[in-house]
């Protein structure tokens, strides 16, 4: 195998988000608009799909978390909507507060969430740049 060959980066996996409570996370993302793949609560994760893609964003029990943000920053995910504004009133009537406005970005709107443990999602779209878009 070449370097260039050993270095291929195929697509993503999963994306893993550490929470302190795994029934209170599948309700919070589940009022987020996810559907929960799979979940294997003796090992602690559950699994929420994204799209039609296999892989997805993975909840990790970490009990040490409590319900507290962890004392690092986290990272924030974006996915992708076809309406983040739309989407925005979705989750306001969800019980899930958006942490401001839409923001305009170069290829459309943003609106982010953030979970009782600090994990940022955000969902953005395209219409500003709907050839970027994903289709289906």
């Amino acid at each position: 195998m070449s370097d260039e060959e050993s270095y291929d980066l195929l697509g993503f996996d999963n994306v893993l988000l550490p929470v302190g409570n795994l029934d209170e996370a599948v309700d919070f993302y589940r009022r987020a608009g996810f559907t929960v793949g799979f979940r294997l609560d003796e090992a602690g994760i559950a699994v929420l799909k994204v799209g039609k893609e296999t892989p997805g964003v993975l909840l990790r029990l970490e009990s040490e978390l409590g319900h507290r943000p962890p004392a690092w920053a986290c990272p924030r995910v974006w996915l992708e909507v076809r309406d983040a504004r739309g989407m925005a009133d979705t989750l306001a009537a969800a019980g899930v507060q958006p942490l401001d406005a839409p923001l305009s970005v170069a290829t459309g709107w943003t609106v982010e969430v953030a979970d009782p443990w600090g994990n940022v999602i955000g969902f953005t779209d395209y219409t500003k740049r709907p050839e970027l878009a994903r289709t289906g």
